[in-house]
């Protein structure tokens, strides 16, 4: 029976990182599951259903950034290296300073780059961010010209071109949209929240820009499998040489990153998002449209502050008056950041061609919704 591979997860109890973990468990696929991360469990709002994937047998608290934790990070009692190892960390929050990115980012990725090359490990995955290309309405392929959409991709774009630098370093990313599911505490959660707030204040909810801005979206659980299938073919592949003709054309620029995008088969737009809303929360959702936007762009600052004094004052009292004790990591405070009038629209054609792997879950829409907010009752979180 062939054996199967060991597997060190950092960023382990992340939204990602945390599903990534319970695909790999429920699917058998790993032979041993290292889940690294700088959270403890009883920190990281770990629903029930993780408890045995992230049991604490299989985690390490440790920050993957600093070398000096590297040893207890990597080493393992039968003295021999981990097959994949797959990096959901570094900083996911906005609006940080550039030096937090180049820490908590960067750094975690070259840092881990490094003693994977060192170690000769057949595996290095990153998750990366689609918010790395030009704005197109056209989806955007891999080749595509890179114009970073803020601080956390151009850190993560960075990571990127230096990991390229590794010699011997078997590696690959992900570019990943918008990922949503269950207990996401992000874009969704954001958007969700906002709408909840709209309907206790009895107020239609505006969108800004318009219905046809594009918001690509991916399945946690499918982010998951793309993971996990990116790690087998990148071990698979071996070394890399760019002048083997078979390996595909798009690997033999010395600079193109091994970089793929990752997305589902909806082609997501604001209106696919703003029609979810409306059905599972019998709500008006319309757009302010592109005169009123661009007006508003010219202020957005004062938009947003405006709009989170209120959204967040209102969410504030529904979680008091529905005595809600510990109120999860969700809200609907607004970051300038993903507030573009931009399209997040990427072609993951080249991955699925490449490695066979296929999306489960096609469309983003109001069962989308309904799952997130489920998810967000069975914590307690939801007023």
């Amino acid at each position: 029976m062939e054996k199967k591979p060991s597997v060190l997860i950092v960023g382990g109890l992340g939204f990602i990182g945390r599903h990534l973990a319970r695909y790999i468990h429920e699917n058998k696929l790993a032979s041993e599951v290292r889940l690294v991360d700088k959270v403890l469990p009883e920190l990281a709002w770990l629903a029930p259903e993780f408890k045995e994937a992230c049991s604490k047998d299989k985690f390490v608290q440790a920050d993957a950034s600093r070398e000096q934790h590297l040893p207890r990070i990597f080493d393992r009692a039968n003295g021999e290296q981990f097959d994949y190892v797959i990096n959901c960390g570094g900083e996911t929050r906005h609006s940080q300073p550039d030096d937090v990115y180049e820490v908590r980012s960067c750094g975690l990725s070259i840092t881990l780059g490094k003693e994977c090359a060192r170690r000769g490990i057949s595996a290095y995955v990153e998750t990366s961010t689609a918010h790395v290309y030009k704005s197109g309405s056209s989806p955007r392929k891999e080749t595509d010209k890179m114009q970073p959409w803020h601080k956390l991709a151009k850190w993560k774009l960075k990571a990127a071109e230096e990991l390229l630098k590794i010699p011997d370093l078997q590696y690959c990313a992900l570019r990943l949209p918008h990922v949503y599911g269950e207990y996401n505490s992000g874009y969704f959660a954001m958007a969700i929240c906002l709408a909840r707030v709209h309907l206790e204040l009895d107020q239609d909810l505006e969108l800004l820009y318009t219905k046809d801005v594009k918001v690509n979206t991916l399945h946690v659980k499918d982010a998951a499998s793309a993971l996990w299938r990116a790690a087998e073919w990148r071990a698979n592949l071996g070394k890399l040489d760019r002048s083997d003709p078979s390996i595909p054309d798009l690997f033999k620029d010395p600079e193109m990153p091994v970089a793929f995008n990752v997305v589902d088969h909806n082609d997501t737009q604001q209106q696919h998002v703003a029609n979810a809303l409306a059905e599972v929360f019998n709500l008006k959702v319309s757009f302010l449209g592109s005169l009123a936007s661009q007006l508003a762009k010219m202020k957005l600052d004062d938009v947003v502050d405006e709009m989170n004094e209120v959204s967040l004052q209102e969410w504030a009292d529904l979680v008091e008056k529905s005595n809600i004790v510990r109120p999860g990591p969700i809200g609907p405070f607004l970051e300038r950041d993903v507030l573009k009038d931009q399209d997040m629209s990427i072609d993951g054609s080249f991955f699925e061609k490449t490695t066979g792997w296929k999306p489960v879950h096609e469309k983003f829409d109001a069962g989308s919704i309904r799952e997130m907010v489920d998810s967000y009752k069975r914590m307690g979180w939801w007023p």
